[in-house]
Order: structure tokens, then C-alpha cells, then sequence
């Protein structure tokens, strides 16, 4: 392979890898995952601080909320390339233009689907009006930013004679990235590897061109049949935090950052992804979204790096490389330390916010966190990273919610009646009820739906502890269902039924942001 000139990164040695994040466009569209405008740009900052290449903003026609999303981080981001994706027609590829007009470095993304089964039943079209729209797409992209990128929708599925058709006209047409998504997760690495193979054979200009590789996670094969693209001649991967995405999730990209990192002998291949950021990116995403990671998940799940059985802490203590391949500290795990307690002032805590990922601060927000933090460090005999992560939350991740907590007063016990006296902050305006419910839990909900009226069923009532030690902070998770729309919500203190009062209504500003979504048919790509 040769080096290749892109317009956004110049000359791209064969070994340099491209780290396409669409956390913030494929991962939103799952269930359940929703963003405000203040958390994707939170969201963003974070990504571009790990060093992400190419940030998919949004799909800019798919509503008012992701166009605005899309045209903000375009003005906020400095290095990253801002991305949005658009279908074929003329009016997304003009909304995609419009809200990247103030990014410094841009990126279009166009696509259509290429597969017999998605033109005949999904698109009703003939392969020749395809391949005249791939024409058209990818020319009309280009009069906004020579960055195009042109993706093949269900490419894995898609027949080898047709699509190499279809690469070549958006190569002459100006797309500077080709993608074949692996759109429903149906491929194995093999014939995965196979497609770019062929289209790097077949097709002239295919060596001109970054080619690229997106990948679901229906057979659990997202990342293993990513690497195999990369071994097989892609400079691209399209990837998102968690893995998380439609159906199953994409590839992760923290796997596909640490399995480059980790067996270079086997993909002499690099990244500009910071390994040490991986760990805060992903726990601020779990924060924003409600989601968290499960426990056994690669890299960043919590028991990632922990050792129980006999023999192999054993083997540890010797050496860590029996049972390590790599360090906690290499993608930015660390021991709980104790770093601030009662007497700590508001420069060491905004400090310690920062070290932990929180970046720049308000104000407003640093002072109610401040004195949550406060209050806390009252309550516990010893305070950890974990629960001041936990704590301010409410206060800087959420601090531009609708709906905000205020207070609550709970009469519980086995005599009964159970009440609930809560306050909450509704748009500025500070509210007051009191209901009664079987159990405590139970009339602080009933409370809730008093002053914020709504239809959303409960699904899922869930209480941890942050941290060991009965003093530990409860995280309640709260799953709320309205018309068909899941969202998660959590909430953390030290006392359980406030936590589950924050977690509750943390999935209704959730579930508002999911009402103002009316995106027409949703993008696969």
C-alpha cells in the first residue's frame, strides 16, 4: 500500500489509522439513548480530547434539535473533523452543508443502500436510478467540502459486481472516504476482509481513496471483522464509546484502540486515540445516557482488570503479565483514592473535577456540586473519585435539565401511611406536592407524576452502591417507557429514596428530548 492525500489529513501513511466516532449520531439512535444539545457537546469536547479523528455530529435534516446539535459542535470543536450524515436527496445533503458551515474542518457523509434485498423492498429502486443517485449525491456534496465520504448501505450483503460499480462512480464523482458497512452484522471476518480486497483490486482510484469499515454487532463480530478490514487495507474505522449503537451496538472503539495498541506484531497499525482518556470518555457517556457498561466488558468494564480466582492472583503477584496483556493506567483506569474530604476547598474541587474529565465548569454548577460535595463529605467517612463522579452529575452533566430536584421529606416505616413531600425546580419555577403510595419509593414517584404530569410507564427500578461501606451512595436506575420510547435515568446519594427521586426524573428530561425527535426514516448506514 502507498501513502494517500485526503483533503482533511493531508498525506496518510499505510499504517495510520483513522478513528471515526459516531457515538454521537449511530450510538443516539438505540433505544433508550437520548441527548440533549449541552450533553453532545459535552459529549463532543470529550471525544475530540481523546483524539478522534472524524466525529459524526448528527443527522442534520432528521429534526430542528439535530441540526442545531450538529451546527454547535461544528462551532465548538477545533481539531476533530465535524461530520453529518445525509441520505442521497438534494435537501439532506443541503441540511448536512448548512449546519457545518461554522466547523473548521467538515465532512459530509452521504449514502443509499446498495443490497438487491434493501433496493427492491427499502428504496423500491432500480440498480441503474442507485447508481445515478450515488452520482448525484456524492457531485452535489462536493460544491459544500472536498471531504465527501460516500457509504455502500448493507455493503456486506451487497452483490460484488454491483458494488464495485458503485465505489468507482462515487470515486469519480469526488468521495475522498469509501465505506462498506457491515449494516445488519451479518458478515465474518473472512469475507468481511474479501469485499476490500476486491474493491482495492478492482476498482480504479480504489488506492486513492481512505476506504473504511462500520460495523454492527448482531453476531457479536463488530470488532474482530473491523481488524480484519484494517489487515485487509482500510484507513478508517466507524466506531462508537461502549460499542453502543442500534440493535446489538457497533464496534467499540475503545477495543479496536487497545487491540491496535496491544498486538501491533499482528496490526502494524497506529491510532491518534489517547488510551489514557479511554476509561472518562466511557463513564461520561454511561453518565449522559443512563447506560451503564457491563461489568464483564472489555477494557472498560469494571472487573476488565480485576482477578479473583486463586491462581491467577496468584500469578499477578509474581508478575502482572501473566494475567494482564495490558495496564489499568495504559486506557485510564486507577486505584479509589481518598483526595478530598470536609475541610477541602472549592480550588481543589474544581481541580480534582477537572481531573477527572470535567473540563471547564460554570459557575452555578461548580457551586451546587460544591456543596452536594459538601454535604456529602459530611455524611461519609471517607469520600472516593467514584462518588464525586456520582455526585456532580446531577449538577454539571445535568445541569441544563428542565426538570431539576429540589428536596424531599419521606414518612416511611411499617405503621404507614407512607408519604412523600417533594419540591422540584420545573423550568425555573420551584413546585410543591405531597402524595401518599405503598412504600416510600412508591409516593415519591406518585409525587413526581403530580408535578410534571406524564404517560411513561415504569420498567425497571434498579439500587447499587457506588462504593463498599453501608455510608456508600446509592445509584438508582430508573427505566421509563412512553409510546414505544425507553430511557434510563440515574441518580446517586446517600440516601436511597433521593436517588431514586433523581433518577426518575433524570429519564423524564430524557424522555422530553426524546419527544422533540422526529427524524423521517432512520439512517442505517
Amino acid at each position: 500500500m502507498t501513502t494517500i492525500t485526503h483533503p482533511s489529513f493531508g498525506e496518510v501513511a499505510p499504517d495510520r489509522v483513522i478513528v471515526f466516532d459516531t457515538t454521537l449520531r449511530d450510538g443516539e439512535q438505540s433505544p433508550g439513548f437520548s441527548m440533549n444539545l449541552e450533553e453532545k457537546l459535552r459529549m463532543a469536547e470529550a471525544l475530540e480530547d481523546l483524539g478522534v479523528d472524524v466525529i459524526e455530529a448528527g443527522f442534520a435534516i432528521a429534526s430542528p434539535g439535530d441540526f442545531a446539535s450538529v451546527q454547535a459542535i461544528a462551532e465548538k470543536l477545533q481539531g476533530a473533523v465535524v461530520c453529518s450524515l445525509a441520505r442521497s436527496g438534494r435537501a439532506d445533503i443541503q441540511a448536512a452543508a448548512d449546519a457545518l458551515k461554522p466547523a473548521r474542518r467538515k465532512r459530509i457523509h452521504t449514502f443509499i443502500s446498495t443490497s438487491p434485498l434493501h433496493m427492491k423492498y427499502k428504496l423500491q429502486m432500480e440498480p441503474e436510478a442507485v447508481l445515478q443517485a450515488v452520482i448525484d449525491s456524492v457531485t452535489f456534496a462536493r460544491q459544500f467540502t472536498d471531504d465527501v465520504e460516500w457509504s455502500a448501505e448493507d455493503g456486506s450483503r451487497t452483490e460484488p459486481d454491483f458494488l464495485c460499480r458503485c465505489v468507482e462512480a462515487a470515486i469519480k464523482a469526488g468521495a475522498t472516504t469509501i465505506n462498506i458497512p457491515d449494516t445488519v452484522g451479518y458478515a465474518v471476518p473472512e469475507e468481511f476482509a474479501a469485499i476490500f480486497t476486491m474493491l482495492r483490486e478492482r476498482v480504479p482510484g480504489a488506492d486513492k481513496v481512505i476506504l473504511s469499515a462500520h460495523c454492527h454487532n448482531d453476531l457479536g463480530l463488530a470488532v474482530a471483522n473491523t481488524l480484519a478490514a484494517i489487515k485487509a487495507g482500510v484507513r478508517q474505522v466507524e466506531c462508537t464509546i461502549n460499542g453502543i449503537g442500534e440493535r446489538a451496538g457497533n464496534a467499540a472503539l475503545e477495543e479496536i484502540a487497545m487491540a491496535l495498541k496491544t498486538r501491533h506484531d499482528a496490526m502494524p497499525a497506529d491510532s491518534a486515540i489517547v488510551t489514557r482518556n479511554i476509561v472518562r470518555t466511557s463513564k461520561l457517556l454511561a453518565t449522559i445516557t443512563g447506560f451503564d457498561v457491563q461489568p464483564n466488558k472489555a477494557i472498560v468494564g469494571r472487573n476488565a482488570f480485576a482477578h479473583e480466582a486463586g491462581i491467577h492472583q496468584d500469578g499477578m503477584l509474581k508478575h502482572a503479565g501473566t494475567y494482564e496483556i495490558m495496564t489499568p493506567e495504559s486506557v485510564g483506569w486507577a486505584k479509589s483514592s481518598l483526595v478530598l474530604g470536609k475541610h477541602s476547598g472549592r480550588a481543589a474541587f474544581r481541580d480534582k473535577l477537572k481531573q477527572l474529565g470535567y473540563g471547564e465548569i460554570g459557575d452555578n454548577a461548580l457551586n451546587d456540586a460544591f456543596q452536594r460535595f459538601k454535604r456529602l463529605a459530611d455524611a461519609k467517612k471517607v469520600v472516593f473519585d467514584e462518588d464525586i463522579v456520582a455526585l456532580v452529575d446531577d449538577e454539571v452533566v445535568r445541569a441544563h435539565d428542565h426538570v431539576r430536584f429540589v428536596s424531599l421529606d419521606v414518612h416511611a416505616g411499617s405503621k404507614g401511611p407512607q408519604r412523600a413531600v417533594l419540591e422540584l425546580d420545573i423550568d425555573g419555577e420551584v413546585r410543591s406536592a405531597e402524595s401518599t403510595g405503598d412504600g416510600p419509593v412508591d409516593a415519591t414517584f406518585k409525587a413526581i407524576r403530580m408535578l410534571f404530569p406524564h404517560e411513561a410507564d415504569l420498567k425497571l427500578y434498579q439500587v447499587h452502591a457506588v462504593t463498599e461501606g453501608t455510608d456508600a451512595q446509592a445509584k438508582v436506575t430508573v427505566r421509563l417507557e412512553e409510546k414505544g420510547k425507553l430511557v434510563d435515568g440515574q441518580g446517586a446519594d446517600t440516601d436511597t429514596l433521593v436517588a431514586s427521586a433523581r433518577a426518575y426524573i433524570h429519564a423524564l428530561n430524557k424522555l422530553m428530548v426524546k419527544r422533540l425527535r422526529t427524524a423521517p426514516a432512520a439512517p442505517a448506514a
